[in-house]
C-alpha cells in the first residue's frame, strides 16, 4: 500500500457558521453541503503559514477538482495504481473503475507518466465532478507538472485575504481548461478555478473558492 498524499493546509484560519436551514435545504446539496454549515476563511493567518503571504519564492498553481491518483512505476512498466487509500485493479470487470484506468493510460499517451517513479497526480473527466474542463475522455495530470498551472498573476497584486478573495471571485480561471482547449489563459469562457495550491519548496497550502463567503451569499444566507 502506497502512502497517501498528505492532507494540505489551509493558510488562514477557518470556522464554522450556521446557515439559513431553508436556503440549505434548497441548494446546500448542489453546493457541496451536507449539514447546514459553511466551513470559512477568516482573515487571520494560521500560525506557521505566513510563507504564503511573505516570501517571495512561493508559488500559486491552480488546484485541478478530480480525484487524486497514485502511479508507481518500475522498469517501465505500471507497478500499481490508487486512488488515496483504495487500490485500482486495471483486470477488475463488475464494480471496478475502468474510468480512472483509462485516466492512466492517456497519460501515458501524453508522456506524463515516468519509467521508475511514485507520482501523484490528479484523474479528471466525464465521471469526475461533473466534468468542469469538458474533456472527452479520462485523463491523468500529474502534481508535478506544477509549472504549467503556475498563476504569474498571484505576483501582481499585493498579498493579502482581502486582494486574495478579489482574485478569486473575479480573475481566476482555469488554466488547464484554457491550454487543452487552446484558449488564450484567463480567457472569459473558461470556468472560474476550484482553487490554487500555494508551493514554497517542499511545504505546501490549499485555498478553495468555496472557502470564501461570497461563493454562498447569492443563494444561502450565512448567520452571523
Amino acid at each position: 500500500m502506497l502512502p497517501d498524499f498528505p492532507k494540505v493546509k489551509c493558510p488562514f484560519v477557518r470556522k464554522h457558521y450556521a446557515v439559513n436551514k431553508d436556503d440549505w435545504k434548497k441548494h446546500g446539496a448542489a453546493m457541496g453541503l451536507r449539514e447546514p454549515l459553511v466551513y470559512l476563511v477568516t482573515p487571520e493567518v494560521e500560525p506557521g503559514y505566513e510563507w504564503v503571504l511573505e516570501d517571495k519564492d512561493t508559488i500559486a498553481v491552480e488546484k485541478l477538482h478530480g480525484s487524486n491518483l497514485c502511479i508507481e512505476t518500475e522498469g517501465g512498466r505500471i507497478k500499481s495504481i490508487q486512488n488515496r487509500r483504495n487500490v485500482v485493479d486495471p483486470y477488475q470487470l463488475k464494480g471496478g473503475k475502468g474510468f480512472l484506468v483509462e485516466s492512466v493510460l492517456m497519460a501515458i499517451g501524453k508522456d506524463y507518466v515516468k519509467d521508475d517513479a511514485v507520482q501523484y497526480g490528479e484523474a479528471l473527466g466525464p465521471k469526475l465532478n461533473g466534468n468542469m474542463y469538458k474533456l472527452p475522455y479520462h485523463l491523468w495530470y500529474p502534481f508535478d507538472n506544477r509549472k504549467s498551472l503556475q498563476y504569474t498573476s498571484f505576483n501582481k497584486y499585493g498579498r493579502s485575504y482581502d486582494n486574495l478573495g478579489v482574485w478569486f471571485q473575479f480573475h481566476l480561471r482555469s488554466i488547464f481548461y484554457c491550454r487543452f482547449h487552446k484558449l488564450p489563459l484567463m480567457s472569459v469562457d473558461a470556468p472560474f478555478a476550484e482553487g490554487v495550491i500555494f508551493y514554497n519548496g517542499t511545504k505546501m497550502a490549499k485555498l478553495r473558492r468555496d472557502m470564501f463567503p461570497w461563493f454562498y451569499q447569492d443563494k444561502i444566507r450565512i448567520e452571523g
